[in-house]
């Protein structure tokens, strides 16, 4: 196990209300880790609409889930906040000097004065392939929405899947890889329409090819798919690459002893604080009266939140409220130089 690392907030989930909620800390001198179980900073904007355009974002008129979550990296920068990804939160305990032990799947242990909940509706996980004993190739031919794919240079890979992550896999593949299979359970894919005329393209030179049914069976070499027709067809392959989409789960955060209403954490509305103090929930993981799941209200929610973390953080202290059009302060943490009067 990692030692423990010792910070004045940790944020769990990396999305978009996460992302603003380390950079309202920053503002306050307040710096954090960030733990997702995502590969990427993003959360479910670019992991379920990353190309899908976005209209309610304050002062742009249009972005996309991928858009919005590189716009929130690049305003954070400044506070070089420390990202962990690829763990989710695993336990969450109250020390005897008030602090917050928080272990994640990775083995990391942080002791943090605030928490911070952002985690939307769940930690997003890939979809398993239901197929039994697969688990075993896990990490060594079966991969999941691998982030690289420099790994599968002159192998054999199948991708799994018919949406447009898979497409999009698929048509990376073809200048690394010896061959290229795209697996899906019927003769439909859903992509953009670049995408799918790019595929009929490397289809028609061979480059890719298709295979419609399911997997039934599989060996260290060969994959065997039942096909609509009831035949039995085997494709050898070194790598397999599952794209069949995320999900996403409540996880341990049912088992960290939060008060849960509707699988969501009962806040109140001046800090957005749980029912235990120093733990902080916002976005679509909170609920209170009127809540609205918009990505516009979980800023809001942030922005307070980090100011009764402050009080924690920093206690005694009067903390004046500071704009970012005058403070010097603010423009010396930002980075940027004073705006000419």
């Amino acid at each position: 196990m990692s030692s423990a690392i010792e910070t004045d907030a940790l944020i769990i989930g990396a999305g978009p209300v996460g992302l603003f909620q380390a950079f309202q800390l920053g503002l306050l001198e307040i710096f954090c880790h960030i733990v997702d179980a995502q590969p990427r900073a993003g959360g479910q904007c670019v992991a379920l609409y990353g190309d899908k355009p976005i209209y309610d974002i304050p002062g742009t008129p249009v972005t996309t889930g991928r858009g919005l979550a590189e716009s929130l990296v690049q305003q954070v920068a400044p506070f070089k906040p420390q990202f962990h990804f690829d763990q989710q939160v695993s336990a969450l305990a109250r020390q005897d000097d008030g602090r917050w032990q928080v272990g994640t799947s990775a083995g990391q242990t942080f002791l943090a004065r605030t928490v911070f909940i952002a985690a939307g509706v769940g930690a997003f996980v890939p979809k398993r392939i239901a197929l039994a004993g697969v688990e075993r190739l896990e990490g060594t031919r079966l991969f999941y929405h691998p982030e690289s794919l420099e790994r599968f240079a002159g192998q054999r890979v199948i991708v799994q899947g018919g949406d447009d992550a898979a497409v999009d896999t698929a048509l990376a593949l073809v200048p690394l890889a010896a061959q290229v299979v795209l697996l899906h359970r019927r003769d439909v894919f859903q992509a953009s329409d670049a995408s799918l005329a790019a595929l009929r393209e490397h289809i028609a030179a061979g480059r890719i090819t298709v295979a419609i049914g399911q997997p039934s069976g599989f060996d260290d070499a060969k994959l065997q798919i039942a096909t609509p027709d009831a035949r039995t067809v085997e494709l050898p392959f070194d790598a397999w690459i599952g794209c069949l989409g995320i999900s996403p789960r409540l996880g341990p955060i049912a088992d960290w002893g939060l008060a849960l209403e509707r699988k969501q954490v009962p806040v109140d509305t001046e800090k957005f604080e749980t029912r235990e103090p120093g733990v902080f929930a916002v976005g679509d993981i909170n609920t209170y009266p009127g809540k609205k799941k918009l990505i516009v209200c979980g800023f809001h929610e942030a922005t307070l939140a980090a100011w009764a973390a402050a009080a924690i953080v920093f206690p005694g202290r009067s903390i004046p409220l500071q704009y970012t059009t005058t403070s010097t302060r603010l423009h010396e943490l930002l980075g940027v130089d004073r705006p000419a009067p």
